[in-house]
Order: C-alpha cells, then structure tokens, then sequence
C-alpha cells in the first residue's frame, strides 16, 4: 500500500524529528566534538592516556550522574546489555536467581539464565504485557533480577531493595540510566548500554556495582568455575579500575556517552535529565488521555514509562500507516515494537529530546490523525 500523500506544515514540525527507543538521537553537538578529536584520540590505542582518561571522564561521570553509594564502581565492558547478562549468568548469580518478566528483555535475561548448565533452573514472576509483577522477597535465590524500564512495552518499575542475607539486586537499566530517578542504594548491579538515555551509541555495557556484587564478583571468579574471558565480571572489574576495557572498545561509543553525561552532570545531574523525560512523558500522556484517537497502552498511570511511551489508537487509525506518514514527513521511529502486535507507536522520551518537540510531535499527530481518520 501506498503512504498517503499528506504534508505536514513546516511550523508543526518538531526541530528534530528523532524519537526512536535505541538507537536514540544522538546530539549534534556531541558528534562534533568527536569530530574534533579525529586525530588524537580516534584511531589511537584504547590502552593509551587519551583513551583511559576518555574511560576515566565516562566512569566519574557516570558516578556523579547516578549518585553512586560509597563504595559502588562503576565497570564497563563490551557487547552491550545482551552481553551482560552473559556475564552474569558466569560471575553474578551463584546458584539460582528469580527474574520478573514483563517484556522482551527481562524474559530474555530469565532464558539465559534457564539455558546455563552451571545453575539452577530461575525463578520467574510474569504479569500481563502493559504491567509489571510484584516486586517482593523471594526465598531460595541469592539474585533478585528485573528491568528498571521495560523497552519494549513501556513499563517502569522503580528499583526498591526486597533481598535479604546475600542476595544481590540486579537491575537492567538499558533504557532507564540517566532518564529516570531512582534510589541507588536498592541497586546491587544498575546495569546499562548508552545507545538509549545516554544519547550515545551501542556495543558498550556500563554497570554500578555495590560492594557485596563487587564481593560476589570476586568470590566467584576464585572458585574455579569456568568463564568465557570476554564474560568474566572480575577481569572487567579489574581492568575498569585501571580505565579502560578488557578488550578494545568502540571509542566513539565511549565519547559520545561522555559528552552526554557531561552534558546532563553541568546542567545539574539525575534530576534535571529526568525532569526532561518527566516533562516530555506529561506532555505525550496527556495528549493521549485528551485524544478520542488514541490512549495510553499501560493503564495504570504509575507505571507508566517517563522515556518510552507506548501509546495505542483507534482501530479508525492505522497505526502503521501513521508511521509511514511521519517518516515521510522527517518523525522517524515511532513504529510499535514488532512483538506486541498491537495498533499502536512507540516513541522515545529520553533526555537528549527536547520537551518543544514532544510537544510538536502531538500537534504532528492531531494534523495526521484528523486527514487519517
């Protein structure tokens, strides 16, 4: 089917037309300053000073953003998220771990889990999409494991410490770092990629790590059990200290996540990043709760994602359609994500989006609905 030929009015349009949930905007201004270290720290060993103090200004940052705990470090490594969960299941859980599972990526850390031969099978808490379950002590595992934002469904569950003895908080935060407030002391592991609130680009996980996970970490890379090299947590701890990667990283990647978290940190740190996520959630939300077009896909209002709106729209509008004209005319991202199915868009709120341009992106959409419906 042909895309409708509908043109938006350039004074409707937001300045930049990117709400995609990761790969996310990255900003202008930090592609050039990369550009201006084309010849000095491009192309240069990731184990020279240029490298390790650019490793060194991502993890103080990263520090100072999310208000690290005394004794927290903050560890980076390649692969990304999906990589990191690999990790864990070698140098974080000991025996079994519970999982909630309320979307693709939670499920899927709950799979890597089942799949190891090393451990037991997880336990594992699932509720209907669009919802998140119970977050409450559970007896028998040494990890309690869940996504702080839930990409996939916009779902946000806030990080609340129910372990008890030793058992760890592991908290995927791919989506939630550095665009959500949160109580970092609930956190063993706070984990995350930078291709999303980071404004950044993929292939590099970044994680806080408490003292009892630096502990767990340590203690099990001592008892013999086989890890994978590129999955140890204690060889990228080890080198983390040192300001750099156990393996060669993506140094743009690096740069462009500390141009961000410098970025938010001189303009006052969490909760100014948050409060634009915040201010771009009220204005979508709202226009959603006003529209006989469309409503929020998450029902109850206090878990609904402050960086990832997943909103649904009338059988009347054609969710994919609405893409298509959008993209056409420079909103590009905003499909619903591929597994749900379901009528609706998707589109980022991070911090590197202006509120001006969520608030445009509505306008867009009332012009697009109406010559739609």
């Amino acid at each position: 089917m042909s895309t409708p030929d509908i043109v938006i009015p350039t004074d409707l349009l937001p300045a930049d037309g990117r709400f995609g949930s990761g790969p996310t905007k990255v900003r202008p201004e930090a592609l050039d300053a990369l550009a201006r270290r084309a010849t000095d720290y491009m192309g240069t060993s990731h184990r020279q000073m240029p490298v390790k103090l650019m490793v060194a200004e991502l993890r103080n940052g990263i520090a100072e953003l999310l208000r690290a705990p005394d004794g927290y470090e903050i560890v980076c490594g390649n692969g990304g998220s999906t990589g990191f969960w690999d990790a864990a299941v070698f140098s974080l859980i000991e025996h079994r771990s519970h999982h909630l599972s309320f979307g693709e990526f939670g499920s899927k850390f709950g799979k890597a889990v089942a799949m190891a031969p090393h451990l037991e099978n997880p336990s594992v808490a699932e509720s209907a999409m669009g919802t998140h379950p119970a977050l409450e002590p559970v007896d028998g595992v040494d990890a309690i494991c869940y996504t702080h934002n839930e990409t996939s469904t916009g779902v946000m569950l806030d990080p609340v410490r129910v372990s008890t003895g030793d058992q760890l908080m592991l908290v995927d935060a791919t989506s939630g770092a550095g665009g959500l407030m949160f109580d970092a002391d609930a956190t063993d592991v706070y984990y995350f990629a930078p291709q999303k609130a980071l404004a950044g680009d993929g292939g590099l996980w970044i994680a806080m790590v408490s003292p009892a996970a630096v502990e767990r970490i340590e203690r099990i890379a001592a008892s013999g059990r086989y890890i994978p090299p590129s999955l140890d947590l204690k060889a990228a701890l080890d080198n983390s200290r040192k300001d750099q990667t156990y393996n060669t990283p993506s140094l743009a990647t690096v740069f462009l996540a500390a141009q961000t978290v410098n970025w938010f940190n001189e303009n006052g740190g969490l909760s100014w990043s948050a409060g634009r996520s915040a201010t771009s959630a009220d204005i979508l939300y709202g226009w959603a709760d006003r529209s006989d077009a469309a409503e929020p896909f998450v029902q109850i209002e206090t878990q609904r994602s402050k960086v990832v709106a997943t909103i649904d729209f009338d059988e009347s509008i054609d969710a994919d359609t609405l893409d298509d004209v959008l993209r056409a005319n420079g909103i590009v991202d905003v499909n619903g994500y591929r597994k749900l199915g379901r009528n609706q868009l998707r589109i980022g709120m991070f911090p590197a989006i202006d509120p001006t341009d969520t608030q445009a992106l509505t306008a867009c959409l009332d012009y697009c609905i109406e010559r739609l419906g």
